[in-house]
């Protein structure tokens, strides 16, 4: 059974920027990230012909316990409220989106304190596979995993151009073992999550030190054994930085045992509400976005 498990905020933000912002319903509200979302979910479906789909949610964007660990974590989004920074107009379209799919059937699940990476990462290794995970976020290629037949769509060239990311992919484009994603990212850094890496080592020399060991302990360790495969400029910033290289692993790695809903493994042959699903078509102007989706899972 095929699962497809799509990063929500991920693929609204996508759909935003995609599509024209002039997009508006007959009462003049914005609908283009609603009919981008609906049109990129109907071209997925069609494309990798899943037996489920999930639309996975942050529950928190800046959970607690991350935060309490690096209070810097993500705080380059925040406003001036506290809340995440989000274009005005995509705000009251994402409700729009949750009640659309909610009446098309699609189990929706975030967690309370947890990132829809958790969810997505949780789901992903109780699956016995096929799953395909949809985002433009490069922190999920942590889960690819070809045993189980775990890929991510990515989604940074689009959806027409888009890559289907395993191992092998990773290893050609990041020279680095395709499981060791997670450890490259912990040294590189990612500054849309406030991320700094280790400071003064860079891509190359994350890249180098990935395809030397597989994990952070094993690096903290060489740094301090003064182990020959790591450069010794690797190894002093190391050492120089050792506070947040002890921390950096639970930052960066998805939980992966959530307590999540039950839902079932296939999707239904018919909405989950009709009704409503016909009302939001007429009321929001959603017109052939919806009839290609219901073409797509072909009801």
């Amino acid at each position: 059974m095929s699962l497809m498990l799509i990063d929500s905020a991920s693929l609204w933000y996508r759909a935003y920027y995609g599509m024209p912002d002039t997009l508006r319903s007959p009462s003049d509200e914005p609908i283009n990230a609603i009919k981008g979302f609906i049109d990129m979910s109907a071209r997925l479906i069609l494309h990798y012909q899943p037996d489920q789909i999930v639309l996975c949610l942050d529950g928190d964007w800046r959970p607690s316990w991350r935060v309490e660990l690096f209070p810097a974590y993500k705080l380059n989004r925040v406003d001036e409220t506290g809340e995440e920074e989000e274009p005005d107009l995509l705000t009251p379209q994402i409700p729009h989106i949750l009640d659309f799919f909610d009446a098309v059937g699609f189990p929706i699940i975030g967690v309370d304190d947890a990132e829809a990476d958790d969810v997505i990462a949780t789901l992903a290794t109780r699956s016995p596979g096929p799953v395909r995970i949809v985002t433009g976020d490069r922190d999920l290629f942590q889960l690819v995993d070809d045993s189980r037949d775990v890929k991510v769509v990515y989604l940074a060239k689009g959806i027409s151009a888009h890559d289907l990311v395993n191992r092998d992919w990773i290893q050609e484009k990041y020279s680095i073992p395709g499981e060791r994603y997670a450890l490259f990212a912990m040294i590189r850094g990612d500054s849309s999550d406030g991320l700094p890496g280790i400071k003064g080592i860079g891509e190359k020399g994350a890249a180098a030190i990935a395809a030397e060991f597989s994990s952070m302990d094993e690096v903290i360790s060489a740094a301090q054994s003064e182990d020959e495969r790591l450069h010794p400029t690797h190894r002093k910033r190391i050492l120089a930085d050792l506070m947040y290289a002890t921390i950096v692993t639970e930052l960066v790695s998805c939980s992966r045992n959530l307590a999540l809903p039950d839902f079932p493994l296939k999707k239904s042959g018919s909405p989950a509400d009709a009704k409503a699903l016909l009302t939001m078509k007429n009321e929001l102007g959603l017109g052939a976005s919806v009839d290609r989706l219901i073409s797509a899972l072909q009801w």
